[in-house]
């Protein structure tokens, strides 16, 4: 797990950006393919004071919900409303 030096405010959480446009064997995913393989299951990696999610639980998110994809110490992430886009906790 990564440790983010950010806190988020109120009830957004920061999630690993899920697009993938290699696999892991090397093959160079097109666009419409990367997509396919996006994963809704996701890490919490910071997690803001409101949030009933904590930072390393991992959450499942709306698929037809946006985030805010930012930019932290080198590496993009997305940033997501709790209360709009996670739908549980998975234990």
């Amino acid at each position: 797990m990564e440790n983010l030096n950010f806190i988020p405010t109120r009830d957004w959480l920061v999630v690993p950006k899920p697009d993938k446009t290699v696999t892991d064997a090397g093959i160079i995913l097109s666009e419409r393919s990367a997509s396919a393989l996006r994963s809704n299951v996701l890490p919490v990696l910071a997690a803001g004071p409101d949030c009933k999610c904590k930072t390393g639980d991992v959450v499942y998110i709306h698929p037809a919900s946006d985030g805010v994809i930012i930019e932290l110490e080198g590496s993009e992430y997305v940033m997501i409303n709790e209360s709009m886009a996670v739908l549980g906790i998975v234990k």
